[in-house]
């Protein structure tokens, strides 16, 4: 990090057109997978049973797909979990029967096939009510964060700052949803959580960047809004790198020693601080500069000298 003590001087707004490009590319390929298959969501929202299993030696899947496919249990989803000892089953919400013996069941059937005991290390349950309302309770807590949001930026900044700011913010959870609707990761609560930690910290980044250009417009008497956006940037390219990287750091701690349980919200929090840091540079300011921002924008509202009486009385 030597070479920031040393005062920058990227042109990130000259690449502006082409991020802008990129971004949407991203955000097109997003949504069609959203629209097309959407997300892969975990118990939390769909309802259903996980049944955590340990076994001595290492788990044939294949065979335990075919003992669940013959007891009769055909959309069950089976996966190693942290090891190949280790087996996660998942089984969606059956109407005829009780969901709470279900899991004694299961392990019933595996173990009247296996030689050695089984460990039953963790047993889930979610109803489907309780699902239908975790997926609406989250899809409002995005939508309500984000209007809360606009509503505080603007109050603090000039409007086309609001305005920016939102952009980044859906710009990043679109992004991230994307990213695990492609890659069809389980989308759970931890996930959820996850991507509101994201729209924090990406805001708390914007709002940095954003103080800084409104500083540099002030103070700057000359130079075009593009320089004078490049210049806000490069001042402020040593903090954004540094704080990046330091929660990177201690992220990629919890995605490599937290286990298999927080990998899927380890792995939204990476891509979240990336995708955040991208856009406080390429989408907040890039907004910002195409609506026109001007120093005369940012400049405090003077009264006219006539307006007020000699006794200093407002006229």
């Amino acid at each position: 990090m030597q070479f920031l003590k040393e005062q920058t001087n990227f042109n990130f707004m000259g690449k502006r057109k082409i991020a802008a490009l990129f971004s949407g590319l991203l955000i097109i390929a997003s949504i069609a997978s959203l629209v097309m298959q959407g997300l892969n969501f975990g118990i939390d929202f769909t309802g259903g049973t996980m049944i955590e299993l340990a076994y001595e030696e290492e788990a044939n899947l294949e065979n335990i797909r075919d003992i669940l496919q013959q007891g009769g249990y055909k959309d069950a989803l089976v996966q190693n979990f942290g090891s190949i000892h280790e087996v996660l089953i998942r089984l969606p919400i059956i109407e005829s029967q009780n969901m709470a013996e279900l899991s004694n069941q299961v392990v019933a059937t595996l173990q009247a096939e296996n030689a050695s005991t089984l460990d039953v290390r963790r047993v889930e349950f979610v109803g489907p009510q309780v699902g239908e309302e975790l997926t609406e309770q989250g899809g409002l807590a995005m939508l309500y964060a984000l209007i809360g949001i606009l509503i505080y930026v603007s109050f603090r900044f000039e409007y086309r700052f609001a305005i920016g700011s939102v952009m980044a913010l859906v710009h990043d959870v679109i992004l991230t949803l994307g990213f695990f609707s492609i890659m069809q990761l389980p989308f759970d609560l931890t996930v959820l959580a996850a991507i509101l930690a994201v729209i924090g910290y990406s805001l708390n980044d914007t709002i940095v960047v954003f103080d800084r250009i409104r500083e540099t417009f002030l103070r700057l008497r000359k130079g075009s809004p593009e320089e004078i956006v490049n210049r806000a940037l490069n001042d402020t390219l040593s903090r954004t790198l540094m704080t990046s990287m330091t929660t990177l750091l201690v992220v990629l701690s919890l995605f490599t020693f937290g286990g298999e349980v927080i990998h899927a919200f380890s792995i939204a929090l990476m891509l979240g601080i990336v995708v955040g840091t991208y856009s406080s540079i390429y989408i907040a300011s890039n907004t910002v500069l195409s609506m026109g921002i001007s120093k005369a924008d940012l400049m405090p509202v003077v009264k006219d000298d006539d307006d007020v009486s000699e006794d200093g009385a407002q006229v």
